[in-house]
Formats: C-alpha cells, structure tokens, sequence
C-alpha cells in the first residue's frame, strides 16, 4: 500500500530501504498557533500556505519540487538537491519576512502570522514510513524549538521571522555569502533540551533586525549591557536609583556619594544633608 507522497512513504510494503541523500532542510514553526480558535487556526493555515508559496515565487523558487511533512502550525520541508542554499537564506527568507510583515499591519496580535524557521543539512531518508529518518531532521526540529529562538521572536513584535542556522551552514553558506545573507547581525546561541540530552551551537538572526544588542535576560550567559545603552529609568520623584556601595563605603547616586547613617542602602532612593553625609564628585557645582 502506497503512502501520501511528500510524507515520506515508503512504497510498496516489503520495498527495500533507500539510501539516504543529503539535502537541505527547512523547519518551520508559527508562534503561539494553539493559542488560536478553531476559525482562527485554519485562516492561520491557509494564509501560511499562501505567504511561503508567494515568497517563493517572488525569488523564482518552485514550492512544487519540495518534500514536505506538514503539521497544523508549521513543516519540514527537504528542499530539491538543485537549489541553492544561499538563495533559500539570502533571498527566499527576506522576502518571506518582508511578505509577513506587511501581513500583519493591519491584524490584531492574535491574527498574526510569525514563523521561527531552522535550517541544517545532512543525510535524511526520503522513503520513511512515518515521515523522513535521520539525525539531521531531529537537529533542524530541535533548532526550531529553541527557547532561545522563542525569546528572539518574542523581543522584536514588528518582525516575522526569527531564523537558526546549525553551525555547518553558518560556516558554509551564512560566512560565504556576506553580500546576501549578513553575518555580522548572527549571533551565537547554544541550543539546549535538557530532557533528550541535546546540547548544540547554532547561530541566531531576527530578520531586518539587530538581534547582537539584545540582551537575553533568560539565558546563563547573557551578554553585558552594551556601553551605549539608554540610562537607568527614573526613580519615582524623578531621581536615579542608587548603585551599589562604591568603594570607601556609603552609596552612589549620579554625582552624589551619600556616606553616614543617611546612606539607604543598595537600591533605594539615597538621602542626604549637602555639606554632612554628600561628598559631591570634583566639578560638580554645589
């Protein structure tokens, strides 16, 4: 009994097992899908479907000649061996992203369609039984899935696609192409799922934004806070929250280094007399 192509199906029962191809691999995930109502998921749907067959058109990429394995708020796509990576990560993606959001100007947050897409190659049988076999497809999924990849997403409202690259296409295709792709707005992120043992580099980008200045507050080894940073917010009054205790004692506010039984400590608001407690840093005006 034959399988739906594009499923991976394996023929006739009793076939013997295809070899392998390498191929590039395309995951791609909608945000926040299950949070959607029944009308809701099934627009979402149709509207995924006709954005990536638009996009792909735009770029003169057949979405005919792609194996696919759907699921309700994404696919897997195993792209033809004769097309380019780069234009899939170069052209194919920006346009995509640039079709997404246009798309959701003019829709309510709940109605927006915003995709986290992965990207790897390797070996993966295209005959499978229940979809396409290989540790290249468990990779991509895995990229896909990543909190970090969620968080990004998540930062930039205005943007339609957060897309991961493993480290071999980074490697190969994001550094060897820097007039299409930009490697310079990659970032570096490792890719943990704790529960199946996974552990992996990849390398991270938010479409048409700088996601290098985005501070990761989830992540083990967030970066610093870059030195052109605005400043701190406003205490209520008006006034800069205290830093911690600078060295000699007391605590710090701007200008001001209040010492003495007037010094609140770390994080509140720091109190007082000019002239007793304040010593003003030089060339401040009294």
């Amino acid at each position: 009994m034959s399988l739906v192509p594009g499923l991976g199906g394996r023929g006739e029962e009793g076939d013997d097992m295809q070899h392998p191809e390498r191929r590039l691999l395309v995951c791609v995930d909608m945000e926040r899908y299950s949070r959607r109502g029944n009308i809701q998921q099934y627009e979402a749907q149709q509207d995924f479907h006709r954005l990536l067959r638009e996009a792909a058109d735009e770029v003169g990429m057949d979405r005919v000649g792609w194996t696919t394995q759907q699921a309700g708020d994404g696919e897997l796509a195993v792209l033809p061996r004769e097309l380019p990576e780069a234009r899939v990560i170069g052209r194919f993606l920006p346009e995509l992203n640039r079709r997404l959001r246009q798309y959701n100007a003019s829709r309510l947050s709940v109605a927006r369609i915003r995709l986290r897409v992965a990207v790897h190659q390797g070996m993966v049988h295209l005959d499978g039984a229940n979809g396409f076999p290989g540790q290249a497809v468990v990779l991509v999924s895995r990229l896909c899935d990543a909190a970090p990849v969620r968080r990004a997403l998540a930062a930039f409202p205005d943007a339609g696609v957060a897309l991961v690259v493993s480290a071999d296409i980074y490697r190969d295709v994001v550094t060897e192409y820097p007039e299409e792709i930009r490697p310079e707005r990659f970032r570096r992120i490792e890719v943990v799922h704790a529960d199946k043992g996974f552990r992996e580099p990849a390398w991270l980008c938010v479409l048409d934004e700088d996601v290098t200045l985005w501070r990761d507050e989830s992540s083990p080894g967030a970066e610093a806070t870059p030195p052109d940073a605005p400043p701190e917010p406003l205490a209520p009054g008006g006034t800069r929250r205290a830093t911690e205790p600078p060295a000699g004692g007391g605590i710090r506010t701007g200008d001001i280094r209040v010492d003495g039984q007037n010094a609140v400590g770390p994080g509140a608001i720091a109190i007082g007399s000019i002239g007793r407690d304040a010593i003003l840093r030089p060339g401040v005006d009294r």
